[in-house]
């Protein structure tokens, strides 16, 4: 799934082209790209067709675009969503897996449109209200439970440090939590942890002050250059707004890297089940304390 490097990517690459455009068509093309839609509250296309876009924003793996009016066009990716951006004249079916087109009209860029392109339709679109969060800023109602992700400047450190020192879990399945930290899925958690010489399985109120520090400074060293190096794509499932892959998965140290030696000690890197997906650690380097 998409984590922060790769949603700030495609957020990243959207913004010039939809940063005050207008929605002059809306095409459905698989209703099962808006199961987030409440369609209670009005037809899809019917409440973005003639709404003007605002610049795009990001919490953790949410992505939404504010429109005028104290609504935002919500985009969760999913497993394989992909937002790309295409020339006016492209159709759908000149691609695969295409569920939802939108057409714009952009002040400079003229007409162009956007594809939601979900392989496997795990993704979804939705119109959302905002709500305020009381740091000056609005969220989709869908989104305000996330916390803030440790590249958002109104991150609070010593707030992440005290609910780690309340979660007798293991130290990952905390990261993986998105109340406490956003952004932070399977790949950067065992980076991170890595880096900071951490089992995945050591408690989370075990961890010193030091060792916290340190760990919420890797992962954000680890998710600043996953996002230089365009996030970390294994085939072409995650790609930008202009189809192109991220190369990070070439600077992995810990996952997907089973079998191999560990890039500091030697020792092979393993593999083991975790939450219905995967964990991946030095067994020498990174031991239960």
């Amino acid at each position: 799934m998409p984590e922060l490097p790769e949603v700030e990517v495609v957020r990243l690459g959207l913004a010039p082209a939809v940063t005050g455009a207008l929605v002059t068509a809306v095409d459905v093309l698989d209703e099962r790209a808006l199961t987030r839609h409440d369609r209670a509250a009005g037809d899809f296309a019917a409440r973005l067709v003639g709404r003007r876009m605002s610049e795009p924003r990001r919490r953790g793996k949410f992505l939404w675009i504010p429109l005028d009016g104290p609504e935002a066009l919500l985009a969760h990716l999913g497993m394989t969503g992909q937002l790309l951006l295409r020339e006016a004249w492209a159709r759908p079916e000149s691609e695969r897996h295409v569920r939802v087109r939108l057409e714009l009209r952009h002040p400079q860029l003229n007409e162009l449109a956007v594809f939601f392109v979900d392989q496997r339709t795990f993704g979804s679109l939705a119109v959302d209200g905002l709500v305020e969060t009381g740091a000056g800023d609005a969220v989709p109602a869908q989104a305000a439970h996330i916390a803030r992700d440790a590249m958002d400047p109104l991150f609070d450190d010593a707030a992440f440090a005290a609910k780690l020192a309340k979660k007798s879990s293991g130290i990952k399945r905390v990261l993986l939590d998105q109340t406490v930290i956003s952004g932070v899925g399977n790949i950067y958690a065992d980076e991170s942890l890595w880096a900071v010489r951490l089992h995945p399985e050591q408690a989370a109120s075990s961890l010193g002050t030091r060792t916290k520090n340190r760990l919420l400074a890797e992962i954000r060293l680890v998710l600043a250059k996953a996002l230089a190096e365009g996030g970390t794509s294994f085939d072409s499932q995650y790609v930008n707004v202009n189809g192109q892959a991220g190369y990070f998965a070439h600077s992995l140290n810990a996952y997907g890297q089973d079998g191999k030696p560990c890039a500091r000690c030697g020792t092979p890197i393993v593999r083991v089940s975790f939450m219905n997906r995967s964990s991946h650690f030095c067994r020498r380097c990174q031991r239960v304390r």
